[in-house]
């Protein structure tokens, strides 16, 4: 099997690699095994430098590694290079704090001496979506290699040149030739990497059905996961909010990565006392967006990643409104080369439709109506999902009231939702489980070893 890169903007194949065969994945999982051995052992001091540099490095190189992601998987380029800039971010915060994170914890009890101390797992195997293809990937790949894990990455299909970037990152920064390796594999190898009994845990993100596959075979195994998996994040419009400032907001929320993100709002829940004012000041501002070529620094939207999701999010639209969406503006494909679709205002969205029910992975905004606020967040609640929401008030009183009711992993007030190294991130429900980041994430893949001494 071939892997491609496969340029969304011109739909041409830019780059084919040849898959890794079994024999070859066996001799990189033994190497990383025998390297966990010796990494397993160097100082959080001395990791950090090495992390340091490689955070150095994606700042040096931002723009060289940006066009990688806009040629694989489409973003605009000003979004891709800071995204290139938040993964130094991630490098440097668990660069610098991991030490004190996982100091022992020293506890009181009937022993002379007892203490938790976190000690590392050994390799942990990272299965990376394609639309964040560096943030994903560095999200999970500092803190573990910081905790004193090696990680082995098997990235999304269609953007092996990130997958390769990643690796060399590592490698350039002074990472013995092994902490970090990427597996050009498909689908059809996950299943027999997982079973080998060195592979000690998993981390996942993606799909539904990816996140069920994956925890699956580990848990046959008994290996330990983190799944952060969909979502269908509530864009929440009190009667009180201030309108001008969540409109504008709620445009990048919604097409921040051509809207091709889990956290991204996706059902804009507004009460109708100040239905139609937002509507208004909402579609004003989508209709500012430029569409176009994602190498420009003023595109504002680029194409879907693959022809496959931007059919099937046509589809999506399509039957919405066979179900009585009505289309405010947009909802075609873009003719032509690339896989664009029109940024698209969907109203009159009702349970039972896609646009209502379904994680919506592009630029389409479904716009829905609540009685009342107790009523916005009943609708904010009536999902699968679980990931993050977004809360607009000027009464923060009551935002603290209605924040225990969001059954979500985050609730941001007065802001639209996003990760931070410093808060912890993840969902709830088919949104996945586990966390990242913060201290909460580096805590999920160690061994939280209990020590008692007379």
């Amino acid at each position: 099997m071939s892997i491609k890169s496969i340029n969304p903007a011109t739909g041409l194949t830019e780059k084919e690699f040849t898959e890794y065969n079994p024999i070859q994945v066996t001799e990189i999982i033994n190497n990383t095994y025998n390297q966990w051995l010796r990494w397993k052992n160097v100082s959080y001091n001395d990791r950090g430098c090495l992390l340091k540099k490689a955070a150095s490095i994606l700042i040096e190189k931002k723009e060289c590694y940006g066009k990688i992601l806009v040629s694989e998987m489409g973003k605009p380029i000003k979004q891709a290079v800071a995204e290139v800039e938040k993964c130094a971010w991630v490098c440097n915060y668990y660069a610098e704090n991991t030490e004190f994170i996982l100091k022992k914890e020293i506890i009181a009890t009937d022993a002379a001496e007892s203490y938790v101390q976190f000690d590392p797992l050994g390799i942990i195997l990272a299965v990376m979506p394609w639309n964040f293809p560096f943030w994903q990937v560095f999200r999970f790949a500092a803190p573990a290699l910081m905790a004193g894990n090696v990680c082995l990455l098997k990235h999304a299909s269609n953007v092996p040149q990130s997958a390769l970037a990643i690796e060399e990152i590592f490698y350039e920064a002074g990472f013995p030739k092994d902490c970090f390796r990427t597996l050009l594999i498909g689908p059809n190898q996950v299943t027999d990497v997982i079973n080998n009994p060195l592979i000690k845990a998993a981390t996942l993100t993606g799909s539904e059905f990816a996140g069920k596959t994956v925890a699956g075979l580990c848990g046959a195994n008994l290996k330990k996961t983190v799944m952060e998996l969909g979502g269908s994040d509530p864009f929440i419009i009190l009667e009180d909010a201030d309108l001008e400032t969540a409109a504008k907001t709620a445009v990048i929320a919604r097409l921040l990565n051509n809207g091709q993100s889990c956290i991204a709002a996706k059902r804009f829940i507004i009460v109708k006392s100040v239905y139609e004012s937002f509507l208004q000041l909402f579609t004003v501002e989508m209709r500012k967006i430029k569409i176009g070529d994602p190498m420009d620094y003023n595109t504002d939207l680029g194409p879907i990643a693959r022809e496959d999701l931007l059919d099937e999010l046509k589809n999506q639209v399509v039957e919405s409104v066979n179900q009585g969406a009505v289309i405010a503006f947009g909802g075609n494909k873009i003719m032509g080369n690339g896989f664009y679709f029109e940024h698209t205002v969907l109203t009159n969205v009702k349970k039972g439709q896609p646009a209502y029910d379904q994680e919506i992975f592009g630029p389409v905004a479904s716009i829905i109506k609540a009685e009342d606020e107790d009523d916005a967040i009943n609708i904010a609640n009536d999902t699968c999902f679980g990931l993050g929401a977004s809360l607009w008030t000027n009464n923060i009183e009551k935002a603290k009231r209605y924040i225990p009711l969001i059954n979500s992993g985050s609730v941001f007030v007065n802001g639209l939702v996003k990760s931070d190294p410093r808060l912890p991130f993840g969902g709830i429900n088919m949104s996945g489980y586990g966390r990242e980041l913060s201290h909460y994430g580096i805590k999920e893949f160690v061994n939280i070893k209990t020590v008692w001494i007379k």
